[in-house]
């Protein structure tokens, strides 16, 4: 699935069940940021499938975070009316949702966005290329290095990595303090 950044890459293609049961698959993809809350995006579904009286709606694909699909906000049968309220406390929140992606995907699942940002905040620790260029920011911002260490004394960083990582999770460069 594609890296969707914000609500302007996220959609859905909306058709409904009688019509995909009568051989139809006439709907039409509606971008999320087209609408300032569910409410108008349910109108704009309804607006769409007018020709039924009480159209049950099919969400038949969509291009949404794997964030939003794992707390349930999107499925075949159902679009949550807590999606734009979930976008709205990532922008408020200040992390990126590729940031709040990433820890999802390695530290656990979650019911709620509110549990999700109330664990990152304890735990994020930054991005970086690689467990080596990590454990050497971490130990030098902890000052855990002497300053004046002496020109021939080499750190094996890999090996130190690895020991620092027993602490921490990572997921996409993202690198989170296990809590």
């Amino acid at each position: 699935m594609a890296n969707l950044k914000n609500l302007t890459d996220m959609s859905v293609y909306v058709g409904t069940y009688c019509k995909y049961n009568e051989g139809s698959l006439f709907g039409k993809w509606l971008n999320l940021s087209d609408y300032s809350d569910y409410d108008e995006l349910l109108a704009a579904m309804r607006e769409l499938h007018k020709d039924e009286e009480d159209p049950e709606f099919m969400i038949q694909d969509w291009e949404i975070s794997p964030l939003f699909q794992s707390l349930g906000l999107v499925s075949e049968s159902h679009i949550s009316s807590e999606i734009y309220e979930v976008w709205v406390r990532i922008q408020e929140s200040g992390y990126d949702l590729e940031i709040i992606e990433a820890y999802a995907d390695c530290c656990g699942s979650f019911n709620s966005i509110d549990e999700i940002l109330e664990h990152i905040e304890e735990s994020y620790s930054g991005k970086y290329d690689s467990d080596e260029d990590f454990a050497e920011e971490l130990l030098i911002e902890t000052c855990s290095l002497p300053k004046d260490l002496p020109s021939y004394i080499y750190i094996d960083w890999e090996r130190t990595a690895r020991d620092i990582m027993m602490d921490y999770s990572t997921s996409n460069g993202y690198y989170f303090r296990n809590v």
